[in-house]
């Protein structure tokens, strides 16, 4: 691990950057793709038709909001040297308004819409600033592998957080107690693990980074809006950051519908119960912890591209084997492969921002990344939501057409150079007097 440290940084704080990784990874484990979602369509939802596309709109709405503000608070973030306070906003927030997910019963739509666009719009603004970090943490030929260290260290406090709720749900099914009333525990259970899980984060990463010079003289607003305009004019430097970007659109698209809807296609086309979805979604994250290591390994040997090229392809298969199964073995198989491709997909995409973002504007660079990862997950998810309603329900061609995100993403990757916009972001001595 050393040799892959940048300069005067020590395990301890490795470990601190990759506990938020594993503190926030139960907020997606349990309430986006295996507990909160399945619940809100059959019991908040009250299982009406329009009941996956009110949850997807309400993930659109959350991620809407971030695209909104991402660029901006990375901006913000840059220029006063605060991404690790803004990163505590953030925290403290998720996990309150995941708490208040708990007082979402059967029926209180308004109740379950306000918390989870809270609670979403929180995760996603922390999960943009912490991997801001990572060029300061890693050397540039180790991105990958300390990326991966991060994805795969994350995917098992998801299993921390799922296996804890697994654990309760036994339970209270064997007390003969009903969704409505175990779920809301499930909200309080993994509000207080992120809690918990996060404490070394703040205790031990350093913030780095120093405030820039030259807009002392003006109030913040206006500070943060002309550092993002600045960036808005020399946008064509940085052309093949601004391609990968849009390929993150396209294959996050995909990876984000699989992600939000996976529980609900279990439940209502495999007749999976909860208890089911919540020993197939831990099996799944074991198999994402292995590929985001493995692949992050790989990565920094294969190459950043030629990696995600091969998991984008996993994914395409992934789609094939959902699309095929009838019954369950066939449908655990195509779960694994997706929670492979995931942690190596995620890793990947992280380790390459980090390569072509110039060292100065890292947390407004990963804003962007931030700003493209929800952009995708209001367009995969709703596309899935969509296909959904207006074939009457038909979730396997759902999944379907969200496999073409995939095709996409794979052919605008084929024009990014990693080589030559790595070479754009070393170069560049910006200020924010220039």
């Amino acid at each position: 691990m050393p040799a892959s440290l940048a300069p005067g940084v020590i395990r301890r704080e490795i470990w601190a950057w990759a506990m938020f990784d594993f503190a926030n990874s139960g907020y997606t484990t349990v309430v986006i793709t295996a507990v909160f979602n399945a619940y809100f369509v059959a019991v908040v939802a009250k299982g009406e038709a329009w009941g996956t596309l009110a949850w997807t709109s309400a993930i659109a709405l959350s991620n809407a909001l971030i695209i909104l503000t991402a660029p901006l608070v990375g901006a913000y973030a840059d220029a006063f040297a605060c991404k690790k306070r803004l990163l505590l906003f953030s925290t403290v927030g998720c996990v309150a308004f995941t708490s208040g997910l708990a007082l979402a019963g059967p029926g209180e739509l308004g109740v379950a819409i306000l918390f989870i666009v809270l609670s979403n719009f929180c995760f996603g603004s922390g999960e943009n600033l912490i991997a801001a970090f990572l060029p300061e943490l890693a050397r540039a030929d180790a991105l990958g592998k300390v990326s991966g260290w991060g994805w795969g260290f994350g995917y098992i406090g998801g299993l921390v957080s799922l296996g804890a709720c697994l654990a309760f749900v036994s339970w209270a099914q064997a007390q003969g107690q009903t969704a409505a009333q175990f779920v809301p525990v499930c909200m309080l259970i993994t509000a207080a693990l992120f809690a918990v899980a996060s404490v070394p984060t703040f205790l031990f990463l350093r913030e780095r980074s120093q405030p820039q010079p030259g807009r002392g003289d003006m109030p913040i607003p206006q500070a943060v809006l002309a550092r993002f305009a600045q960036t808005l004019r020399e946008a064509d430097r940085y052309r093949d950051l601004l391609r990968f970007l849009a390929c993150t659109v396209c294959y996050q698209a995909g990876i984000s519908a699989v992600i939000t809807l996976a529980a609900i296609y279990a439940n209502q086309v495999m007749g999976f119960s909860t208890q089911d979805t919540l020993l197939l979604i831990f099996v799944v994250n074991i198999t994402a912890s292995i590929g985001a290591v493995l692949f992050g390994w790989l990565q920094d040997r294969l190459g950043h591209r030629a990696t995600l090229a091969l998991t984008l392809l996993g994914w395409l298969g992934m789609v094939g084997l959902v699309w095929v199964a009838r019954g369950p073995g066939l449908f655990w198989l195509a779960a694994n492969l997706a929670g492979l491709c995931m942690g190596a997909s995620q890793s990947a995409g992280r380790a390459i921002v980090g390569l072509l973002a110039p060292p100065t504007r890292l947390a407004e660079f990963f804003g962007l990344w931030g700003l493209a990862g929800k952009l995708a997950a209001i367009l995969g998810p709703m596309t899935y939501g969509l296909t959904s309603w207006l074939s009457g329900g038909d979730h396997r061609l759902a999944m379907l057409i969200t496999g073409s995100y995939f095709v996409v993403g794979l052919l605008i990757l084929a024009g990014v150079d990693l080589e030559r916009g790595r070479q754009v972001a070393v170069s560049r001595t910006e200020s924010l007097g220039k």
